[in-house]
């Protein structure tokens, strides 16, 4: 029975809902194989635009000229099957495929010329404004470096808005980019700031402008915005869609302003990049970004070891020669192409301007100057909020003291006393109480400061001998820094305030917490010896027996059935964190292994969304090994209980892995049942 309009309707909303990937892209797909095959009519031109916007979000931009090219010749045969919203699509499409056959120096020229000068026709038949398509050529022209790139930019800056128009998110970044390119720099910033100040928000904003923004604030020498402007970008780079542009930009930046062991972390965990991205031209500004911050870090860190999987480098030099090669490799394909050298001249220019530095300050909690080490970057472990472990303590004064020697770093927490935020000393409590209450209210707007105040406040605390109060806030403390990028301050954070919250007689199952936080970092910044340590220390206390007791008030039952369930979930969060971290360290079978164990184990106890992740974690450590066969269960595992809980994000990520594990093996009809089990 053939579908109505409606029905199809439903069913393509629903593919749009879903994260971008190959389990959108196939859903997608086979939406639009059903409407050619059945009908209805009036559904195609939709069905078309879905896939063409699945395509080209979700890094498959080149299969996104079969479905436009299809759309397109429906609109000329049928353009009565159209409504206003398939229309709109329909030359909103124009604006990706015109800017997207620019970054691929294998399209000729001449192509590009023609398809702009379509697109322009065909915004005039159609009565539509202008304004992208002066864009597109603006963009061409600016692509090519030719003397009129000023008058286009001019003519379309000048060119009314409308419908077509970039969202008003986009467009202000796409003008400032090229302000700073062109060394107006003041005039960018005060676009940008004018614009921030109302939160603007797309799919790449405002991630793509404050990338932009930091490097300007380098350039006219404000460090405090520069460091204020990438801590914010920063929080932006996980968007669903590649950021490509972006994450070379913060590279480039760390590497500029001295955070030289940041930039390697951060290049670690973006590697992918140096060999694929969703066209050559976004591969040619992130090998351009990051050949800028090799030959900044090559002048002292040149033997710096990396841990790179697809490039041929062990050491940031070696690195630096080879983005250099390929970045040039690329940039004289684009000049083959454009008949022009603007593309190599572009990437010089990067490199002698890249040279400019300026010191920024990053730490949180941190100090000493940091030491250099290139970590490969593994699976994100899964935390805990730690305020919510110290609320559960927050009434407790805790034992007496314990003798320094017992608390190992408590120079670190003394240190903190008077030593952090001295532009707030003279209107900021002086008491633990009034400092904690202080973080509370200033963590949301400002992390950095909330984060020393904790360290301030637990300090005191530990000096009153309050020592499981003073861990967990120094906990906070840990967390915050670490969120806002500062690992070299938050590690030692960490550790010292786990040695507290273990001193002060802390219940095992709340110290689990603490250690999970502290393992998420350390699998971040790629040794996780630390944090596997204070894993299995914290593992055997749960499983030490419990002290003689004969001599204290008998407990409930109740109560010590509570504790034990208590104890028994945080032993299997912690495990799984142990998987996390096998794989962190590339001990893939291992990870996999246990991941699987400690799936079932959450499922008997219940915790179905905490099985799916482990059983995800379990397939894809099964998948990195080489071991797709074994892969293939364990993720379907994942995708149904993801499904039970109603976590339709999650769940399309695992497909997103089911349908490229299910290629690799050949079994292409048995991934495009996945995208159509996804969208039915």
């Amino acid at each position: 029975m053939t579908r109505s309009v409606d029905q199809v309707n439903a069913a393509l909303y629903d593919v749009r809902r879903m994260p971008y990937g190959l389990a959108r892209s196939t859903a997608a797909a086979a939406e639009v194989e059903r409407v050619e095959a059945e009908g209805p009519d009036g559904a195609r031109a939709y069905a078309l635009f879905v896939l063409v916007e699945s395509f080209v979000w979700g890094g498959e931009v080149t299969k996104a000229y079969l479905p436009f090219t299809k759309m397109l010749r429906w609109w000329d045969e049928h353009p009565e099957h159209f409504d206003a919203e398939d229309a709109h699509s329909l030359f909103w499409s124009f604006k990706w495929m015109v800017g997207h056959l620019m970054e691929f120096p294998t399209v000729p020229a001449a192509q590009i010329e023609r398809t702009l000068d379509d697109m322009a026709r065909r915004y005039a038949l159609a009565g539509n404004g202008t304004n992208a398509v002066a864009l597109e050529r603006f963009e061409w022209a600016r692509e090519r470096g030719g003397a009129d790139v000023e008058d286009a930019y001019r003519a379309w800056v000048a060119t009314p808005r409308d419908e077509y128009s970039q969202c008003e998110a986009c467009e202000p970044g796409d003008r400032a980019a090229y302000l700073f390119e062109t060394g107006r720099h003041e005039e960018g910033i005060r676009l940008l700031e004018q614009v921030l100040q109302g939160s603007p928000s797309c799919a790449t904003e405002p991630g793509d402008m404050l990338s932009h923004l930091q490097l300007a604030y380098l350039e006219v020498g404000d460090a405090e915005a520069a460091a204020r402007t990438h801590r914010r970008g920063v929080r932006h780079l996980d968007t669903g869609v590649s950021m490509t542009g972006p994450k070379g930009r913060h590279v480039e930046f760390l590497a500029r302003t001295g955070n030289a062991s940041r930039a390697l972390r951060l290049l670690a965990e973006h590697q992918t990049f140096l060999t694929e991205a969703d066209s050559p031209g976004d591969r040619l500004g992130f090998l351009t970004s990051v050949s800028v911050a090799t030959g900044v870090l090559r002048a002292e860190h040149a033997d710096a070891p990396l841990a790179l999987r697809d490039v041929p480098a062990t050491t940031v030099a070696e690195l630096d020669d080879w983005a250099r090669r390929e970045a040039t490799g690329l940039a004289r394909a684009f000049d083959e192409r454009n008949g022009t050298t603007a593309a190599s001249e572009r990437l010089r220019a990067a490199w002698d301007h890249g040279t400019r530095s300026l010191p920024v300050d990053l730490s949180v909690l941190s100090a000493a100057p940091e030491p250099v080490v290139g970590a490969p970057a593994g699976p994100t472990v899964r935390g805990a909020d730690v305020a919510d472990d110290r609320a559960a303590v927050l009434s407790s004064d805790g034992p007496a003291p314990s003798p320094t020697g017992d608390v190992p770093g408590a120079d670190l927490a003394r240190t903190a006393l008077g030593a952090d935020d001295a532009g707030h000393a003279t209107d900021e409590p002086t008491d633990a109480e009034g400092l904690l209450r202080l973080a509370d209210e200033v963590t949301r707007e400002d992390p950095v400061r909330a984060a020393q105040l904790l360290r301030r406040a637990s300090a005191l605390l530990e000096a009153a001998g309050h020592l499981d109060r003073a861990g967990f806030a120094l906990a906070e403390a840990a967390q915050l820094a670490a969120v806002e990028g500062d690992d070299e301050g938050a590690a030692p954070a960490f550790v010292h305030a786990l040695a507290l919250v273990r001193a002060g007689g802390v219940a095992p199952r709340f110290v689990g917490p603490v250690v999970r936080a502290y393992a998420r970092l350390e699998a971040g910044r790629g040794d996780v010896t630390g944090a596997l340590a204070q894993l299995q220390r914290t593992l055997d206390d749960l499983d030490a027996p419990v002290p003689d007791a004969s001599d204290q008030a008998p407990r409930a039952a109740d109560l010590v059935e509570r504790d034990s369930a208590a104890d028994e979930r945080e032993r299997r969060d912690l495990r799984d964190t142990r998987a996390r971290l096998l794989a962190t360290a590339g001990e893939l079978d291992a990870a996999a292994t246990l991941a699987e164990a400690v799936a079932e184990e959450f499922a008997r106890a219940g915790q179905v969304a905490d099985a799916a992740h482990a059983f995800w974690l379990a397939g894809r450590s099964r998948s990195e090994a080489g071991a797709d066969a074994d892969a293939v269960d364990l993720l379907e595992s994942a995708m149904e209980g993801f499904a039970i809980v109603h976590d339709r994000d999650a769940r399309t990520m695992v497909a997103n892995e089911l349908v490229a594990t299910l290629r690799r093996l050949g079994r292409e009809q048995d991934a495009a049942a996945v995208g159509a089990g996804l969208s039915g």
